[in-house]
């Protein structure tokens, strides 16, 4: 492993943990004292991905990454979601077991991922994605997207107790001199 501060060849290991789909290294080079973490996993095969007009490439992780990095620009976002999003989908198409898996799947995927993460991610990823072919089929996209918009992950305003028996007010009269 090459050091990322000064170029060396030679790095020792000095933790090694299990993390999501991989194992987690932290390492340090033997030229300069650096200290840095790298991830490794496990990668079984070469997946195929079928594109719409029926070429064939393979998968390619980065182009993932780029796309929904895109999509996710400038959103107030946690720091490291996307590539967790990367590698639960990689993760999720490894387990499909395939060989060849067509886009729409994987896009899919991603579709439904961004709709929980950002709403705003998710119209920017599927007006690519879906090739929208005029701005009423954008409109009816958003419009789906507010009929199902969940608002119970919402804090309520009151409490429990007071939701379910409204309270009276008394109406005080204003007096003018």
């Amino acid at each position: 492993m090459k050091c990322p501060q000064c170029g060396f060849k030679d790095t020792k290991v000095y933790d090694s943990r299990d993390a999501n789909e991989g194992i987690r290294r932290r390492r340090e080079c033997l030229s300069c004292s650096f200290r840095f973490t790298t991830y490794e996993s496990v990668r079984t095969g070469n997946m195929i991905i079928i594109k719409k007009d029926k070429r064939r490439e393979d998968f390619n992780r980065d182009k993932l990454m780029t796309g929904i990095r895109k999509a996710c620009e400038k959103r107030p976002l946690p720091t490291g979601i996307i590539e967790k999003m990367v590698d639960e989908i990689e993760a999720e198409l490894i387990r499909m077991g395939k060989a060849e898996i067509p886009s729409s799947v994987v896009g899919g995927i991603v579709m439904e991922k961004l709709k929980k993460l950002d709403h705003i991610a998710y119209i920017r990823f599927a007006s690519v994605y879906r090739d929208f072919a005029d701005i009423t089929s954008l409109k009816r996209e958003v419009d789906t997207l507010i009929a199902g918009k969940e608002v119970a992950s919402q804090l309520p305003l009151l409490p429990e107790a007071e939701i379910g028996s409204p309270v009276k007010r008394k109406r005080v009269a204003s007096v003018r001199h």
